[in-house]
């Protein structure tokens, strides 16, 4: 089979699109057409339906599409251990992590591993998914659960626990509660209980949710929540690892937190001996390291 068709076929597929495949290859519309046709009539295979919306793969178009996918996916891991042979750390390192975690702790930190690392192209993707590493939809993720997937090194970096935290502003305002019943008076921030988020923090938030009969804003992931809490809009539910830059927050009801939830970073096997996966793991272990020695009495770990 024609490794050129197969290319230009995952574009098409990938697009929808014979025009933004073109674009895409450098190609005309009519060449990427032809190449098309030259594949379906070698395969006696009709591989996409036209229509006025563009183009949807059939049946036999989903087989091959799944097919060149993970050709492509096997060709980027050898891409990356070709390039990792090399002395210089540099190209394209995937980082998934939850949507909190990266921007409230990580990207405020990536600065330094720029400064070692120059030539190195984070593409940091931030979602509440659990990205398949094994199919290299990420390199390397943090997480807020041991992962589950087979084939994943897997490195257990700290524990933390959310927590009730507002702004001086506010308390001087509104006054700071000294009991769990004294939060009826005050506006909690918090994610919704429909929202993805780890099961401690959901579990810990119910019953307080339950009983709060005022005002409430719900904000789908943390860094909207510390944004509303960091301009008083109330008493806001947030992971502990807050407190490394946000000073202007304070912990009310310390007594008040949600179990354990471990965070750890993962990557896949086959990407062991990665350059690139062994400076972001060298740096994320001496961030954790820098943040648990000042601020070790206010979080949850020893690990």
């Amino acid at each position: 089979m024609d490794w050129d068709k197969l290319r230009i076929f995952h574009a098409v597929a990938d697009a929808g699109s014979l025009t933004h495949a073109g674009d895409t290859l450098h190609l005309s519309q009519s060449a990427v057409s032809r190449q098309i046709r030259a594949l379906e009539e070698s395969l006696n295979v009709t591989l996409f339906h036209r229509h006025a919306r563009g183009l949807i793969l059939t049946e036999q178009g989903e087989l091959l599409f799944d097919a060149t996918q993970s050709m492509r996916k096997r060709l980027a891991t050898a891409t990356a251990r070709i390039k990792d042979s090399a002395d210089a750390i540099y190209g394209e390192l995937r980082v998934t992590t939850t949507t909190g975690f990266g921007t409230i702790w990580l990207a405020p930190r990536l600065g330094r591993l720029y400064e070692k690392y120059p030539n190195l192209k984070i593409d940091l993707i931030l979602e509440e998914r659990v990205l398949d590493l094994p199919m290299r939809e990420a390199d390397v993720a943090i997480r807020m659960k041991e992962p589950s997937q087979a084939d994943l090194i897997r490195r257990r970096l700290m524990d933390v626990s959310m927590r009730f935290y507002a702004s001086e502003a506010y308390l001087k305002l509104r006054g700071e509660p000294k009991t769990r019943e004294d939060l009826t008076a005050h506006r909690i921030i918090s994610q919704s209980m429909a929202s993805r988020q780890v099961s401690a923090g959901q579990s810990w938030m119910s019953p307080i949710l339950a009983a709060h009969q005022t005002s409430h804003l719900t904000v789908n992931n943390y860094f909207g929540i510390l944004q509303a809490t960091l301009n008083g809009l109330g008493i806001g539910a947030l992971p502990n690892y807050v407190i490394a830059d946000f000073p202007q927050l304070r912990n009310v009801l310390p007594g008040e937190r949600s179990k354990t939830i471990p965070v750890y970073m993962a990557y896949p096997e086959e990407l062991r001996q990665s350059k690139r996966i062994a400076a972001f793991r060298d740096f994320i272990t001496e961030e954790i390291s820098t943040f648990k020695k000042h601020y070790g009495s206010m979080i949850d770990v020893d690990h």
